[in-house]
Formats: C-alpha cells, sequence, structure tokens
C-alpha cells in the first residue's frame, strides 16, 4: 500500500509540476484527440479487448475535467468511428453499452462543471436508446457556457463532408442557384463543427502515425502530438505534455 502511495505522489507532483510550465494566456482553443490502444492495452494484460474498452472511460473522464479546469474552450474526442461498424457485434455492443452508461452517469458531473455536450456524426444511426441517453445529455447541458465537449460518435471524416455538401446542394436547391458562392467559409458553415474554430492542437495516442478519417477538413493546419501511451493509460500528465509542446511551436498556417 506504501509503494501505491509513494507512485501516486510522485505522478500528482509530476503533474503539477507540469501544469506550472503552461501558459494559461496561450492555450489551444480546440484539442482534438483520437483515442486509440484499447485493445492492445486488454491484449497486453491477457484481458478481452471490452476490458480495454472499459478501462479507457476514466481516461475520458480525467482528460475532459482537467481540460475544463485548464480553461480549454473545446475538446473534442474521437469514440466511434463509420468504420468500427465492421468490428464483431458483441463488441460493438458492448460499446454502445458502455457509451450509455458513460452518458448516464456522467451527465451531473459535465453539469456540476458547466461543460456542454455535443454529439458529431451521424447521430441518427445509432440504436434508439442511444439517441435518447444523448438527446437527454444534450438538453440538459444545453444552457452550460465552459467547455465545449464535443463527442464524435458514428464519425467519418469523408462522410461528414459528404453531409457538407449534401447541405449545400440543398440550400443552392432551394434557392434556385442564388445563394453565395461555394467557398471554404461556405463549407466551414455545414460541417458537424459549424460555428466553432478548428483544432489548434490533434492528439494521438498509442503511437500510431494516422488520422484515421479524423476531422480532414479541420485539421488542415492543426499542430500535431503523439504519444506511445496507450489510451486507458493517457492522463492529465500526457495532456499537460501535449499542450507544453504546442506551446513551445510556431505556428505559421503556410507563411513564413
Amino acid at each position: 500500500m506504501g509503494t501505491t502511495n509513494h507512485i501516486f505522489d510522485r505522478m500528482k507532483q509530476r503533474e503539477e509540476e507540469l501544469l506550472s510550465h503552461i501558459n494559461r494566456e496561450e492555450l489551444p482553443q480546440h484539442i482534438a484527440i483520437i483515442m486509440d490502444g484499447n485493445g492492445r492495452w486488454a491484449e497486453r494484460r491477457g484481458l478481452r479487448r471490452v476490458d480495454g474498452h472499459r478501462a479507457g472511460i476514466k481516461a475520458v473522464r480525467e482528460v475532459v475535467e482537467a481540460a475544463a479546469r485548464l480553461g480549454v474552450k473545446i475538446l473534442t474526442l474521437y469514440a466511434f468511428s463509420v468504420e468500427n461498424w465492421k468490428r464483431p457485434p458483441d463488441e460493438v455492443s458492448t460499446l454502445m453499452s458502455l457509451l450509455r452508461k458513460y452518458i448516464k452517469k456522467e451527465t451531473p458531473t459535465l453539469l456540476n462543471n458547466n461543460i456542454k455536450l455535443s454529439v458529431l456524426g451521424r447521430m441518427e444511426g445509432l440504436p434508439q436508446v442511444v439517441q435518447s441517453d444523448l438527446r437527454r445529455a444534450l438538453e440538459a447541458t444545453h444552457h452550460c457556457t465552459g467547455l465545449l465537449f464535443n463527442i464524435a460518435l458514428n464519425y467519418g471524416g469523408r462522410t461528414e463532408l459528404i453531409d457538407a455538401f449534401r447541405k449545400i446542394w440543398q440550400q443552392l436547391e432551394n434557392t434556385k442557384g442564388t445563394a453565395p458562392p461555394i467557398d471554404e467559409e461556405l463549407i466551414a458553415n455545414n460541417l458537424y463543427t459549424a460555428g466553432q474554430p478548428d483544432p489548434d492542437l490533434l492528439i494521438r495516442t498509442s503511437g500510431e502515425m494516422r488520422l484515421s478519417n479524423f476531422l480532414l477538413w479541420q485539421i488542415a493546419y492543426s499542430e500535431l502530438w503523439v504519444t506511445e501511451t496507450l489510451w486507458p493509460d493517457f492522463r492529465c500528465k500526457e495532456l499537460y505534455e501535449a499542450i507544453i509542446s504546442y506551446q513551445k511551436r510556431e505556428r505559421r498556417f503556410g507563411g513564413v
């Protein structure tokens, strides 16, 4: 027990040290995270993949609350992609069950921390019971003015662009071709993230060097930070390290 407490104390000390190096005046407005590595985390421990997903919920809770405490404006987590439906039915069912449990359990915490929930993706493609739980949480947190917590569900970057172009086409149809010209602003205003600034910082866990069809339009100039840490082990320390790295960079957006 004493060894465990010592390790915990060292972790907290390290977090506080990192926190002291963060400039609160230059925080990334929008942080997006590709949460990866749940399956590998479980396999390395001789557990089932679903056990990795369960373990990942703790990381979600800690990162959301840490971002809110810091004063980050928007946090977007990639929870379930349109491609994830290809996984074994038992795993998909467990993921939906875990999502429902998280939403029901964490909604009071979101409210207590003034966190507003938002869903990015084709929510209508999720099971009806999941949709119902999400809508209750969305309504309950609608008035919150602190962190905007986007959870990407049944999401794909290409799917988002298809949906945006369909909306623009419908607008053109409705206005008989008198709508504004198609430009970057018009496309951005029809994305799931309409009205939100693009991510300043994109974090990917588990060391994988790919974007996985995530926010393809929005991350054109995002700063990337990849960690070998598997998602269930991701904590405040890793979040702080990513922000510190971000604050050391010079963002030129294609300029000099």
